[in-house]
């Protein structure tokens, strides 16, 4: 039961690798048109949040 512990960074940097492949491959998806026009809305509100969620931390790093 005790193997060995992946260091929270190592655990954080793949995880980030996974995430940055599967926007690349819905990047290339959207590019040739292959989403759906359901899935091309749910990317568009996802973008729109997030960069609703990244604007306030830019404003206050710039006060």
């Amino acid at each position: 039961m005790t193997g060995a512990v992946i260091p929270r960074d190592q655990a954080i940097a793949e995880a980030r690798a996974v995430l940055d492949r599967a926007r690349l491959r819905i990047a290339r998806d959207r590019a040739a048109g292959r989403l759906s026009p359901a899935h091309e809305l749910i990317v568009r509100r996802l973008e729109r949040e997030a960069r609703r969620d990244t604007a306030p931390a830019a404003h206050r790093a710039a006060a």
